[in-house]
C-alpha cells in the first residue's frame, strides 16, 4: 500500500470519532481554532478536506507519483507552521500556492542535481514563483482595504466572500433588509478598489 495510502487511513482511523464535532466547521474556524488553542484536529482535518487536490497538483507539476507523494507529505507535515505565519483568508487557493510553490522549490532541487529541465519549464518556474508574490502582495493590500471599510460593508462583505453566505442569509443574520445587505456589498467592493488603487506603488 502506498505511504499516501498509509496516511490517509491512519488519519481517518485517529479521527474518525473525535473529530465529529469539528466537521461542519469551514476552514477559516479550524485554522482560527488551531491558532488560539493548537487544537490537535485541525491538521488531520485539511488533510482529509484537501490532501487529493494537493496530491493531484503535485503529480501535474511533477510527474511522477513518488516525488508528489513525498511533496505532500511535507506540504500538511509543515502546514502548522505556515498556518501560524501567515494571515489566511481563502485557504484552498493559499494552500493551491503553498503548492505550487513546493513543486517549483522541488523542481528547482532537481535542476542543481543536474536533473534535466527544458527551459521552457524553468520561465515558467520564474513566472509562477513571480505571480505567487504578486498575489501575497495583493492579498495583504486586500486584508488591510477591509480594516477601512465602513462597519456595515466590511461584516457583510467578509459574510460573503470568507464564509460563502448568501444575501438572504446575511439578512437574516445581521437582521438588515436585503437591498442594503445587496448596496454594502456593492458599495463596499467598489470602496476597496479605489483603496487598493490608491495605495498601489
Amino acid at each position: 500500500m502506498e505511504l499516501f495510502q498509509l496516511m490517509h487511513l491512519y488519519v481517518m482511523m485517529l479521527f474518525q470519532r473525535g473529530h465529529k464535532r469539528y466537521n461542519n466547521l469551514s476552514d477559516l474556524d479550524l485554522i482560527q481554532l488551531y491558532k488560539q488553542e493548537e487544537n490537535l484536529f485541525t491538521i488531520p482535518l485539511l488533510y482529509e478536506r484537501y490532501a487529493h487536490l494537493v496530491l493531484g497538483t503535485c503529480i501535474k507539476y511533477l510527474k511522477r507519483y513518488e516525488d508528489a507523494e513525498d511533496t505532500t507529505m511535507k506540504i500538511f507535515g509543515e502546514l502548522n507552521q505556515k498556518i501560524e505565519k501567515h494571515t489566511i483568508q481563502h485557504f484552498k487557493s493559499w494552500l493551491y500556492q503553498v503548492t505550487k510553490n513546493e513543486c517549483l522549490i522541488h523542481l528547482r532541487k532537481q535542476k542543481t542535481h543536474q536533473t534535466p529541465i527544458h527551459e521552457n519549464l524553468l520561465q515558467a518556474e520564474t513566472h509562477e514563483t513571480e505571480e505567487l508574490n504578486e498575489r501575497e502582495l495583493k492579498l495583504t493590500k486586500l486584508e488591510q482595504a477591509i480594516q477601512y471599510l465602513k462597519d456595515e460593508q466590511r461584516i457583510c462583505i467578509e459574510l460573503f466572500y470568507l464564509q460563502d453566505k448568501s444575501y438572504q442569509e446575511i439578512s437574516d443574520e445581521l437582521s438588515i433588509p436585503l437591498n442594503t445587505v445587496k448596496s454594502a456589498i456593492q458599495n463596499g467592493k467598489r470602496n476597496l478598489k479605489i483603496w487598493m488603487e490608491s495605495h498601489e506603488e
